[in-house]
């Protein structure tokens, strides 16, 4: 073979195989392809950023209509979630209390963190009704497809 054709056979059969494996699709994972994706919608803020606490409830209602949906509150959001927590409000958004009424009503699951509530010297008895203290196995058993993650 002479030497020009060797180098072109060299070149032009690899970019055939990988354009070939490149161009078939990825099978679906056995795990995603029956669920469908939850979002994960992780609150840091509390009264003292309504603007972001409220997006973050109102976000969580809106993906809840058609996505499985995780609330988690840790850090300052705990202070939002507790029995005396002021009912925060920043217009156009629903106040802080009717959001979380509207969630939990819904079945969306709202978790807080036991050792940020620790931290403010709180129980779980002094979260509203029907939050519940953060399990880890919960992060992972609410949807059975992807999660996305938004982070308020």
């Amino acid at each position: 073979m002479n030497p020009r054709r060797r180098a072109l056979t060299l070149v032009v059969c690899p970019a055939i195989v990988l354009a070939v494996v490149g161009c078939q699709s990825t099978p679906a994972r056995p795990d995603v392809a029956s669920g469908r994706d939850g979002v994960f919608i992780h609150i840091t803020r509390g009264p003292e950023d309504p603007h972001a606490l409220l997006m973050a409830l109102k976000m969580a209602s809106l993906m809840a209509t058609d996505r499985d949906v995780l609330v988690y509150v840790d850090l300052k959001g705990v202070e939002a979630v507790t029995k005396d927590a002021p009912d925060v409000v920043f217009p156009p958004f629903e106040s802080s209390r009717t959001q979380i009424a509207g969630l939990l009503a819904k079945g969306v699951p709202i978790y807080v963190c036991p050792g940020c509530l620790k931290a403010l010297n709180r129980k779980p008895g002094d979260l509203m009704p029907g939050l519940r203290i953060a399990e880890k196995e919960a992060f992972f058993s609410f949807t059975k497809g992807r999660i996305l993650t938004l982070d308020y």
